[in-house]
């Protein structure tokens, strides 16, 4: 059941619009704050009675007892409560003597019911609360010229934040400096590489994700150092819209809670007008003496509610959902909400982040280009497995080893990341995941020990945005310690200042054709989506100055280019086809660059090759009409922000799609809750994204979420089963009422007064729908999956679980129970049209007996609409044993005389139960007729 959205109190007005359009200083008088000596005790004072703590405001959670009561809002609930309330009423007319049965057990099941889903759906809605937690942190900040650290909750606009490796970000802040600062960005810009900040003014309209001058609250300092001016806190900052979409995006119901509802309503209807009608057709073929008989009429008018109603349908898709989610969670794909196991299953498109869902987040080295040719490092991840093949070959010592050794080693030593293997086995890295990449692909050509040994760093020139690169200086001990620079960044620069190049052992002049033949290099990686890195070096002569700083970068030797990326799960792209198959749209939602996008959705099979990216300022010039268009023809989007993906998504949906959308980054969140089923990663996603999420993938594996389809499938399959085994049975009991109740003089349903008699008591009808439905029901919901649930077109939303040819198969078998059951009936009563010599009670007892065995028979139809019951017909123990219950319970209630009582039933001879098991049987030869039919239908329409 859908619940309140949690309420986040909206953003103030910002203290400074657009800070990254700004210059320091006048943004500086606008805030009041002096750059020198930061704010005051008495400014900082004032600040956070005026703007509050730098926190996201969350109002009180929705109360346990309001998400219970949110479980009854059911229409199908309200009709179950209707039918308690009409025979608590004629209980009490009728002197409440002992216990009002039907209304207890009717009441049962509608409690459990809620109290089965209250339980699965309890931990939804803290999704502002994680987002609270998540950016709980202290901030370095000057004030009165004082360098402090205080709570990040009592940062106020105005604050001065000293930045530094390692730093939690508190608030959004323009920064006044940055020394090769890097920032990790992806989990709120979708961005896969840390960050380069600089603190150039920006333009006024500059995507979020470009804002190379703003830091953010929630984000982390990989590299740098640099001093920020906050300019927004709380609900003000990019983290705080975001936590504001979140709880103002409405959940959508899923389909089947749709469906659930209109069915719900449509018995609602239907037992109203038959039981009107009955009641009116009674009273008037009746002759009412008295208040008594009058409540006789009314009793039948509930019996026949009673009949209508399936009173275990809410409790068993509940527990059938359930089921289905324990699966899913051996499978690691954890459903928080029950009712989204089926909208999976109906999902026609799944929208994806690129950066850790079909990516690995883990930068790696693709291509090595030296002057000797092309080499590729092989595995995947921060592992350091795997060779460096050139030419499908394996590289062994000789030029080639030489020239890949200063490559990876350089780049290792040019740079200040740290990769490290835990106690578990596992690597992981501390520092820039794109620096880390040249540490793992130095150990896998095993040159890692060595390069320790041999260098030793004696000064860093840090890199800037004006540079393009950074250097070091190192010893090196294996040549007489020896002063040596190595450079490493964009390789236009790199080859501005190289005047020769490394050639296997050689060191030769930089000639125009290996300035050509390297920059060639450059424009393949590029065009491959690849971000390039070059690598120079150059020995430093004795009477050279270490203190000369980028004066020392001239006259380098110039190693070659590397090409790295994010790389693509293998396993993904598996998944994705398989998706395809089915008829399920993959979509790229990222925040990364638009070619980078392109290429990983390329490579995946999500477009063709060539194929481009359509980018959040393209999206931004979209109207309605356009943005429809675009989303028709259009499967991957790059440098969007979070209101981005909401409307992509809404566009999706207003076009009738089922959309499941994937994400692990705050970022995500919104769009995640919009979505028809959001699916959050377990591992990399944050706390935000999993609350915020409808189902959470435990092992963050895309795969995991293409089985999930599969096992959604293969349960509403199993929905549409025991639902027509449920309808087809209760609109036998039905019919069984209705049609004798006007067929009653012909059947010889009158008593001595000339009253009419029911063919059934509402007891033993309740007995029916509680006892022998619901064993086989619960045991259809676990029925084996067809093989074919993964080549089929998703379901449409406007395709009824119940469709037309349904409807009338429940009619079909219905009308055949009843016939059935009301022929049992005239064989044994006498005064019918075939005149029998029992009593009503054996008449009667023997004609629920038929009816039930008609029902037990029925769960082998009901398995398909089409495929014969003698197909896969021992491939459900679970269904077998539920009709052996069902047999065991039928000969108790009937043969054991304590049970006689209750359910107004007489023990039966051994004839009479052959011709209740042979006419309950018909039921079954009916069907198979009827499906051979279908067959043959199907098949002449098909040629």
């Amino acid at each position: 059941m859908s619940q309140p959205p949690m309420a986040i109190a909206a953003p103030d007005a910002e203290p400074a619009a657009a800070p990254w359009s700004q210059q320091p200083k006048p943004l500086a008088d606008r805030l009041d704050v002096e750059l020198e000596r930061g704010l005051d005790a008495a400014q900082v004072r004032q600040r956070l009675e005026r703007f509050g703590r730098n926190e996201l405001r969350v109002d009180a959670a929705v109360p346990a007892w309001r998400h219970l009561l949110s479980q009854f809002h059911d229409p199908l609930v309200y009709l179950l409560l209707a039918a308690v309330g009409i025979t608590l009423l004629l209980w009490g007319v009728e002197g409440a003597s002992g216990w009002p049965i039907d209304a207890l057990v009717i009441g049962v099941i509608v409690l459990l019911n809620a109290l089965l889903g209250f339980l699965q759906e309890v931990k939804s809605q803290r999704a502002a609360a994680a987002l609270a937690r998540l950016t709980a942190v202290t901030s370095a900040v000057l004030r009165d010229g004082v360098p402090l650290r205080v709570p990040s909750a009592e940062l106020v606009p105005g604050d001065l934040l000293q930045l530094s490796e390692g730093d939690r970000i508190g608030a959004d802040a323009r920064l006044l400096q940055a020394n090769a600062l890097r920032v990790q960005e992806a989990s709120l810009t979708g961005e896969s590489e840390a960050v380069l900040k600089d603190a150039a003014q920006l333009a006024p309209d500059t995507p979020l994700a470009e804002r190379a001058n703003m830091v953010f609250k929630g984000t982390a300092v990989v590299q740098g150092t640099g001093l920020a001016l906050v300019t927004a806190t709380g609900m003000n900052t990019e983290m705080g819209r975001i936590a504001h979409l979140l709880a103002t995006t409405p959940e959508e119901a899923t389909p089947l809670q749709k469906e659930v509802r209109q069915i719900g309503v449509m018995l609602g209807r239907a037992v109203l007008l038959i039981a009107v009608v009955v009641v009116v057709t009674v009273l008037l073929m009746t002759e009412i003496r008295s208040l008594a008989d009058v409540e006789a009429v009314l009793l039948l008018g509930v019996s026949l509610a009673v009949a209508a109603v399936p009173e275990g349908l809410p409790a068993i898709l509940s527990l059938v959902l359930a089921i289905g989610v324990q699966r899913m969670a051996s499978r690691s794909a954890i459903v928080k909400k029950l009712s989204s196991v089926e909208t999976l299953g109906s999902a026609s498109v799944i929208c994806t982040d690129k950066t850790g869902t079909l990516t690995r987040s883990e930068m790696a080295i693709e291509r090595v280009m030296t002057a000797s040719g092309c080499s590729c490092p092989e595995g995947v991840g921060y592992e350091p497995v795997g060779d460096i093949r050139h030419q499908g070959r394996l590289v062994e010592p000789g030029p080639l080893h030489s020239e890949l050794v200063l490559m990876l080693s350089g780049g290792s030593l040019a740079g200040n990341a740290d990769l490290r293997q835990q106690a578990d086995g596992s690597w992981v890295i501390q520092g820039d995941p794109t620096e880390a990449a040249f540490l793992v692909a130095e150990r896998k050509l095993g040159v890692h020990e060595r390069r320790r040994e041999r260098f030793e760093r004696i000064a860093e020139i840090p890199f800037t945005s004006e540079r393009k690169r950074m250097a070091v200086l190192a010893i090196d001990h294996e040549h007489e310690d020896r002063r040596v620079i190595i450079v490493k960044g964009a390789p236009d620069v790199l080859l501005q200042l190289c005047s020769a190049a490394r050639v296997g052992m050689d060191v030769v002049p930089m000639s125009e054709a290996i300035r050509a033949r390297a920059l060639a290099d450059v424009d393949e990686l590029s065009d491959a989506a690849l971000r390039t890195l070059s690598v120079a070096y150059r020995p430093l002569a004795a009477d050279e100055d270490e203190q000369s700083g980028a004066a020392l970068e001239q006259a380098l030797i110039f190693v070659g280019t590397v090409g790295i990326i994010d790389p693509p799960r293998a396993e993904a792209a598996v998944a994705i086809q398989e998706a395809q198959r089915a008829g399920i749209r993959i979509i790229m939602i990222t925040g990364d660059h638009p070619r980078t996008a392109a290429r990983i959705a390329s490579d995946l099979g999500i477009i063709e090759a060539g194929a481009s990216a359509l980018t959040g300022v393209e999206l931004d010039a979209l109207d309605e009409a356009g943005l429809a268009e675009a989303v028709r023809s259009t499967s991957v989007y790059a440098r969007v922000d979070p209101s981005h993906k909401l409307r992509i998504v809404d566009a999706l949906q207003a076009q009738g799609h089922v959309v499941a959308m994937t994400g692990d980054g705050v970022n995500d969140a919104p769009a995640l809750k919009s979505a028809d089923i959001g699916v959050a990663m377990g591992i990399t996603g944050t706390e935000v994204t999993k609350e915020a999420g409808k189902m959470i993938l435990a092992d963050d594996n895309f795969a995991t979420i293409v089985a999930a389809v599969r096992e959604g499938r293969g349960i509403l399959d199993n929905i549409r089963k025991f639902l027509r085994y449920l309808l087809s049975s209760n609109m036998g009991e039905v019919l069984t009422v209705f049609l004798g109740v006007l067929g009653a003089r012909a059947l010889g349903l009158i008593d001595a007064s000339g009253a009419v008699v029911l063919p059934l008591l509402a007891t033993q009808i309740l007995w029916i729908n509680l006892v022998t439905d619901s064993g086989p029901a619960l045991a259809m919901g676990v029925d084996p999956h067809g093989a074919d649930v993964m080549q089929r077109r998703p379901r449409r939303p406007d395709e009824r679980i119940i469709d037309a040819r349904m409807w009338s198969g429940v009619l079909q078998t219905g009308l055949v129970m009843a016939l059935a059951t009301l022929l049992t009936l005239d064989l044994l009563l006498p005064g019918g049209m075939i005149e029998g010599s029992q009593s009503l009670e054996t008449a009667r007892t023997a004609a629920f007996t038929v009816l039930v065995f008609a029902q037990l028979f029925n769960t082998f139809n009901a398995r398909s609409e089409s495929v014969s019951a003698w197909r896969g017909l021992f491939d459900n123990r679970l269904l077998w044993a539920a009709v052996a219950l069902g047999v065991a319970l039928q000969l108790a209630v009937v043969q054991w005389q304590w049970l006689n009582l209750a359910f107004g039933t007489r023990p039966l001879t051994l004839g009479q139960w052959g011709l209740c098991v042979a006419m309950g049987s018909s039921v079954l030869w009916f069907s198979e007729l009827r499906k051979l039919w279908l067959r043959r239908r199907d098949a002449g329409r098909n040629r």
